[in-house]
């Protein structure tokens, strides 16, 4: 007989199967955990074996004492589902330790693995790491990466909601790029000429006249022809936009806020990879903020000389400012604002004051910058002329301009790359480690 209980179909008297998490309510009692095996030590008689499970590795023991089994049937990566006894065991991580009963093989691998995956450290390069990925991503700590980027999102989708923005979803095929440029990939679109979204920000913009308050976490894509360290030509943004500011340091406290929620949040909830992975968790109360001249002087400074873009920020500009703002005030995050007009897309609204600057920011973090964002044009005529100031034809923005020619609030909004914030937070010197399956100018796979 059995019995469909909403969780799983179980057959009577049929003992639990049971999380890791759940191991310390069953102490003293046989259950069945289902996983994969990770490494087998074998010993004089016994055996330990860890177990992989969804977020857990997990000490087992194997015994000629105890186990109905050979241990010879057990391999590395085999997935199975033991029976076992739960005892108590202090000195292992999860205050537990599982002595093997039975075993049931549910598979076991065809061939041995290409790369060593049951060490502390996955030791091989950069590309055979990103090249065997579904294999090195079985890592311990290289699957906490995305269980600590999952909480990012989770802490950022947290907080938003709480402040009231709607989650939304945009279109990522689209008529035209909304940064402009020629940095987005072409497609054929039953006909018609259409791009891959470079960003949700014509859509979002939208939305704050629906809505007032909006954010999306999606890929967005660039067709940029770099070989760094910092650069993906697919990636994950996190954006919000929001209707009715004063001004576009609204947008700037916002993320302040947010950051702090999130850090907290990671720490509540996310110690175990944290702990894993030497995580050093930033404090977020008060975010410097210097402008974009102050900053092009701080790092000339810094430096000892003035670099040639005079009107953006270079990688080495970017840390040195990070450098000197942290010594002086503590804070590993620092915001820039006034980015040039020249500098800014077309929707970026310049200054009353000096209309070469705009109401925008960067924000910087432990060297780079993860954050773009600013205070939107809202009136119709004003996005009209600024438009054709860059000899962009307004017609062909029809659809975009539709909702300044019928009414927009102020409003801002901004972006992050997940990627870029993750691999900041763990201080690792590239992005990809902090990508699941990295799109580049040489990767298509896996």
């Amino acid at each position: 007989m059995k019995k469909i209980t909403g969780n799983s179909i179980n057959t009577t008297n049929q003992m639990p199967e049971v999380e890791a998490e759940e191991l310390a309510q069953y102490i003293g009692s046989i259950i069945l955990i289902h996983g994969s095996i990770i490494k087998i030590r074998r010993m004089q008689g016994f055996a330990f074996v860890l177990l992989r499970t969804k977020r857990d590795v997990l000490q087992c023991v194997y015994s000629e004492d105890f186990s109905a089994f050979k241990l010879d049937r057990l391999t590395e990566e085999s997935c199975v589902r033991f029976t076992a006894k739960v005892v108590e065991e202090a000195r292992s991580k999860t205050g537990t330790e599982l002595h093997l009963l039975q075993v049931e093989i549910l598979s076991q691998p065809f061939e041995s693995s290409p790369i060593v995956i049951n060490q502390k450290v996955v030791d091989t390069s950069l590309e055979h790491l990103l090249h065997f990925r579904p294999i090195t991503l079985r890592n311990e700590r290289q699957r906490a990466i995305f269980k600590l980027q999952e909480g990012i999102t989770s802490g950022i989708r947290t907080f938003l909601s709480n402040e009231r923005f709607t989650e939304i979803h945009s279109p990522k095929i689209v008529l035209s790029g909304a940064e402009g440029g020629a940095n987005v990939f072409q497609l054929d679109y039953f006909g018609k000429t259409a791009y891959l979204a470079q960003s949700p920000q014509i859509y979002k913009q939208m939305m704050v006249g629906v809505f007032e308050r909006v954010y999306e976490i999606g890929p967005v894509f660039r067709a940029e022809k770099h070989d760094t360290s910092r650069h993906l030509n697919e990636y994950t943004s996190i954006d919000f936009e929001m209707g009715y500011i004063h001004s576009f340091y609204e947008i700037m406290e916002m993320e302040t806020k947010m950051l702090r929620f999130l850090m907290e949040y990671l720490n509540q909830n996310y110690l175990k990879e944290i702990t894993l992975l030497s995580v050093r968790i930033p404090s977020v109360d008060e975010i410097p903020a210097v402008t974009f001249r102050e900053a092009k002087e701080l790092a000339a400074t810094g430096l000892g000389k003035e670099f040639k873009d005079s009107k953006d920020l270079e990688p080495a500009e970017e840390k040195e400012i990070c450098d000197f703002i942290y010594k002086t005030t503590g804070s590993e995050f620092v915001f820039v604002t006034h980015y040039p007009s020249v500098k800014r897309p077309f929707y970026a609204m310049d200054s009353q004051d000096n209309h070469e600057e705009t109401e925008s920011f960067d924000l910087l973090f432990r060297g780079i910058e993860i954050t773009t964002g600013g205070q939107r044009i809202h009136q119709y005529e004003e996005q009209v002329k600024k438009m054709r100031s860059r000899n962009m034809d307004p017609e062909f923005f029809e659809s975009y301009l539709m909702i300044h020619k019928y009414g927009m609030p102020p409003h801002g909004g901004l972006g992050i790359g997940l990627e870029r914030l993750t691999s900041k937070l763990l201080e690792q010197d590239n992005v990809r480690l902090s990508t699941l399956f990295p799109r580049d100018r040489s990767r298509l796979e896996p």
